[in-house]
């Protein structure tokens, strides 16, 4: 009774050995390809954050030019161009990419951001404007405020700046730019107050302590303010008020300023030397 079921048995068996022996490599073909794509993928992703930009270019060129269809190797091409400072190449990388029907609004702001970096603000405000309003990240909301920061649209801007510092967990660098913008507009109270801001979320943020000094220095506060600096950065920060005070006819001042950051600076500073020079020849020259 047993032996039918044992003959189905090796029956089927030898059927299955028939079946793979008919292309015995497949299934370490299909292994291999799934270890190409993984490994393609590392090497992708390491190809856009380490290394020389144009030489992760170089490498999403010719792997768009052996797989036109793939859109993902186009968006590394971007991301790579923007890296190496190609913003117009770029631009027409990007513009591909949002005419594809794969495009998702993620590459729209990459497209506006290559705009913007290339100098097109206003293609930059026409990608930008098909987004949807839904669709919140902190670099689509930057670039908004930049934009209307350009356009002068100043309640837009503060908008959009604070939604975008409302996006990201470090916002120092959007609250400098946000501090910057007042700063143009003639609001230096407001301009200060970012600036201080943005160094309680990076303590070693230069440019935002130096527009700091800026800010003070507009409103003729020119003592330094009481932020972490090493004694390069206080030299360089007080030769900024010293250049704002002269700047603004408060002539004493800056140069008792800059003595002051050519005695504190650890090592010749040839700025503040050079400016102080000028200065004392126009004074004995005037």
């Amino acid at each position: 009774m047993r032996h039918p079921i044992l003959m189905t048995l090796c029956l089927g068996g030898a059927l299955a050995v028939s079946a793979c022996d008919k292309n015995p490599n497949a299934d370490v073909e299909r292994a291999v390809s799934e270890l190409n794509v993984i490994d393609e993928t590392n090497l992708n992703d390491v190809m856009l954050t380490v290394g020389d930009p144009n030489e992760a270019v170089t490498y999403f060129q010719r792997a768009v030019a052996g797989n036109p269809e793939r859109i993902d190797l186009m968006r590394g091409l971007g991301k790579s161009l923007i890296r190496a400072k190609r913003a117009r190449e770029a631009v027409n990388v990007w513009t591909k990419v949002v005419d594809s029907n794969e495009a998702t609004n993620e590459d729209r702001v990459q497209l506006a951001d290559a705009h913007i970096r290339s100098g097109d603000w206003a293609k930059a405000e026409a990608a930008l404007d098909t987004i949807p309003p839904t669709y919140e990240t902190y670099k689509r909301y930057r670039l908004e405020a930049m934009v209307a920061d350009g356009n002068k649209e100043w309640e837009k801007a503060d908008s959009f700046y604070e939604i975008a510092a409302g996006l990201t967990t470090k916002p120092s660098n959007i609250l400098n730019n946000w501090g910057y913008s007042k700063l143009t507009r003639g609001d230096y109270p407001g301009a200060e107050r970012l600036f201080g801001e943005a160094l309680t979320h990076d303590r070693t943020l230069f440019t935002a302590k130096n527009n700091l000094v800026l800010a003070r220095a507009a409103q003729r506060k020119y003592d330094l303010p009481v932020v972490p600096m090493t004694q390069v950065e206080r030299a360089q920060l007080l030769h900024t008020a010293a250049l704002s005070a002269i700047k603004q006819g408060d002539v004493s001042t800056g140069q008792a300023l800059l003595k002051e950051a050519i005695a504190t600076h650890p090592q010749h500073f040839e700025a503040a030397v050079h400016a102080l020079r000028a200065l004392e020849n126009n004074v004995s020259n005037g």
